[in-house]
């Protein structure tokens, strides 16, 4: 059971969290060497039981922390876990993936104080019909619950934690412990990077004006799209802390995963499409790419949702990026190296091999950038992750002397991000074919692109302007 208050103080958090991590860790050791004195089998059950304690164990820790530390547990959820052989990974990947939907919520007795400052005291009859006072769903900022409406419609309402403001405060100063669990989850995160990352997407998804203005755009942007699909906002009963949109019904990630590869493939180009298509489109794209964000509704579109933390671009960007893709894919070591010093990732051009630099980017995007179908796996996010960050990588060199610049910051975040909940489900596409409907307007890829682009045209929007040369 999750506790009743968010633990707020820097020491009881950081206490808290540490004994999560260093408690069983020493006694998974404990375990391995009681084991060499055990036949095979029965250090083998030991063992197992022991990692399904040690992950329940975490997995409650983070729910009930709330905040960034949970939200370092969400991301473990679906980054695989490398320290670990694949049979205990499974174990670790099961009760951490329970972060995305299901996490310990608050109480009803505390989180109907933040609705009643919200809307000052007005009774919730007077504003919902119904309101059901279990959440159906809880994360790492605020839970989710189902109401209805005086016109019966069923909205989701989204009340952000009493306190849990306060609680990031204490967990951005905990940025040795933050990362000691970023580091043991996946040890090819840059620790530095994730937790400035955090940071900055933390503070904006306090703000649910801030989100429901975002939301409202994409909502606008996609209305009627032949399979994407953004919850409306109900502006009028939206607060600073509380968002209310409309409810949308159907299949959560961890079903999706059974389902047949070939709807896993379609689901996998729609969320495709949307992340990376948005930037072209809106100028302006999610920067979590949360696989509990996604859901498959009975009529085939796919809901997004949670919108607290967008990043909008200026068209010289976005032509900068098509310059470095462009290059990439004809494979043009020294075009890429100058678009990529353009774009800020490159300081000092010619101290950097053009070869090697080349190679780098496709380890990184080639599951884009290469004229093939490929299927994603969590062995290919790894090997991204590793060659982005790790000092084990061959390219560590490189990575030295290159850095992200800050506006570039939450692209690659949805990048490697979109690029983990597709190997999750081991989607299946070409996606360089779609992504040249951006980059180089060239004609749509698919029975999906056809009807995007069909929707588009009959909106009045003109095509993405693809870049002035092709290979």
């Amino acid at each position: 059971m999750a506790e009743d208050k968010i633990p707020k103080g820097r020491l009881r958090r950081s206490a808290k969290l540490g004994s999560a991590i260093g408690g069983q860790a020493t006694r998974y050791a404990g375990t391995k060497a009681a084991n060499v004195a055990r036949s095979s089998e029965g250090a083998e059950r030991r063992l197992e039981a022991r990692h399904l304690e040690t992950a329940m164990k975490m997995a409650s820790t983070l729910g009930d922390m709330k905040g960034v530390a949970m939200k370092m547990g969400q991301l473990a959820s679906f980054v695989d876990t490398e320290f670990l052989p694949p049979e205990y990974a499974e174990i670790y990947q099961e009760q951490l993936a329970k972060l995305r939907t299901s996490a310990p919520a608050m109480p009803w007795e505390k989180v109907s104080k933040v609705l009643e400052d919200e809307y000052l005291g007005e009774p919730l009859t007077e504003l919902f019909a119904d309101f059901e006072h279990e959440a159906f769903a809880a994360a790492s900022i605020g839970q989710v619950h189902l109401a209805t409406i005086h016109d019966g419609r069923a909205v989701a309402v989204k009340i952000q934690y009493p306190g849990v403001a306060e609680a990031l405060e204490s967990d951005l100063r905990n940025a040795g412990m933050i990362m000691r669990l970023a580091r043991a989850f996946a040890p090819g995160l840059d620790a530095r990077a994730v937790a400035e990352e955090l940071r900055l997407r933390v503070m904006e998804e306090l703000d649910y004006e801030y989100e429901a203005q975002s939301q409202r755009t994409f909502a606008r942007a996609y209305r009627g799209h032949p399979f994407i699909y953004v919850p409306d906002v109900l502006t009028r009963l939206s607060r600073r802390r509380v968002l209310v949109t409309e409810y949308v019904e159907g299949l959560g990630f961890e079903d999706l995963k059974s389902v047949p590869h070939e709807e896993r493939d379609r689901f996998g180009e729609i969320v495709f499409r949307f992340s990376f298509g948005s930037i072209y489109h809106l100028q302006q794209f999610n920067a979590d790419p949360h696989p509990g964000n996604y859901i498959l509704m009975p009529d085939g579109r796919v809901a997004f949702l949670d919108f607290g933390m967008t990043k909008r671009l200026d068209r010289e960007q976005i032509e900068l990026e098509q310059r470095a893709i462009d290059a990439a894919t004809r494979r043009d070591p020294e075009a890429l190296r100058e678009a990529l010093h353009d774009l800020g990732f490159v300081k000092n051009p010619s101290k950097l091999d053009a070869e090697r630099l080349m190679e780098h980017v496709m380890m990184v995007g080639g599951w884009y950038m290469e004229d093939r179908e490929i299927e994603l796996t969590p062995e290919r996010v790894m090997k991204v992750i590793e060659s982005t960050s790790d000092p084990r990588s061959p390219y560590y060199d490189l990575m030295r002397r290159e850095s992200i610049p800050a506006e570039e910051l939450m692209g690659r975040r949805m990048e490697t991000g979109v690029l983990a909940v597709l190997a999750q489900l081991r989607a299946k596409r070409n996606w360089h074919q779609i992504s040249r409907e951006w980059i180089y307007a060239d004609p749509p890829a698919g029975e999906l692109g056809e009807l995007e682009w069909a929707y588009f045209e009959e909106r009045g929007e003109r095509r993405v302007p693809g870049i002035a040369w092709r290979p």
